[in-house]
């Protein structure tokens, strides 16, 4: 079954009335405005395709690994590194970054089993989303997780052209690893902050799948290989 995230039902609905309405207007007006018409109703039946497409939302298989954690987003890798997250956890951290283009899904998952300690909206530019310092300066939302492994965090990032973060969960909430918890609309990235004593099991360029892909395991426990979805 196809299924589009609940974001997505505005954008989708509005061109399709649109659409429709167009599409009475040319059984009414008829001669001259025929052509010009027809075209109107194309494009709009076009971007309303388009919305389909880019607000899907399709059903992923999370490992069950308890010593992993899986990509929060589709998309390419554009950073993995050490750094000092000078935010919120004030030491170092292993930090992954994903690159997210119009075409790939936008629904945002949870890297791992945790429970929400903070969700925090912070207003900004727009930026590319793959340019360095991009993460602060843009538009973002950031969101703590208490895991099993100490706390996480999960940075949605909008870019140029995505115009708003949107994360569906607050404070006090449990979420189970893979699960949807938020969505940005249109082109954009999300980073991720993970104890320093994690391991990347991805590169630079590596292409990646929001509940599905490993980014990183923990140096201890060989986790489980067992699916669910």
């Amino acid at each position: 079954m196809f299924k589009i995230a609940p974001e997505g039902h505005p954008f989708v609905g509005t061109l399709a009335l649109l659409s429709l309405g167009m599409a009475m207007t040319a059984r009414v007006c008829g001669g001259a405005w025929d052509g010009a018409v027809a075209l109107a109703t194309l494009v709009l039946v076009a971007l309303a395709g388009f919305m389909l497409y880019f607000f899907r939302d399709p059903e992923r298989k999370t490992p069950d690994r308890l010593d992993a954690f899986v990509s929060p987003a589709d998309g390419r890798i554009i950073v993995v590194r050490q750094v000092v997250e000078a935010r919120y956890f004030h030491k170092p951290c292993l930090q992954i970054s994903i690159f997210m283009s119009p075409a790939d899904v936008h629904v945002n998952r949870a890297p791992c089993a945790g429970t929400v300690v903070s969700s925090r909206h912070n207003t900004g530019k727009h930026f590319a989303a793959y340019r360095e310092g991009a993460s602060i300066r843009n538009e973002n939302n950031e969101l703590v997780l208490e895991s099993a492994h100490g706390r996480i965090l999960v940075r949605q990032v909008a870019g140029f052209l995505a115009r708003r973060t949107v994360c569906r969960v607050g404070p006090g909430a449990a979420l189970r690893q893979g699960e949807r918890f938020g969505i940005i609309k249109f082109s954009s990235r999300v980073d991720l902050y993970l104890p320093a004593d994690s391991v990347a099991q991805v590169a630079v360029g590596t292409r990646v799948r929001a509940g599905e892909t490993i980014l990183a395991v923990m140096e201890q426990g060989s986790g489980r290989t067992s699916h669910r979805e």
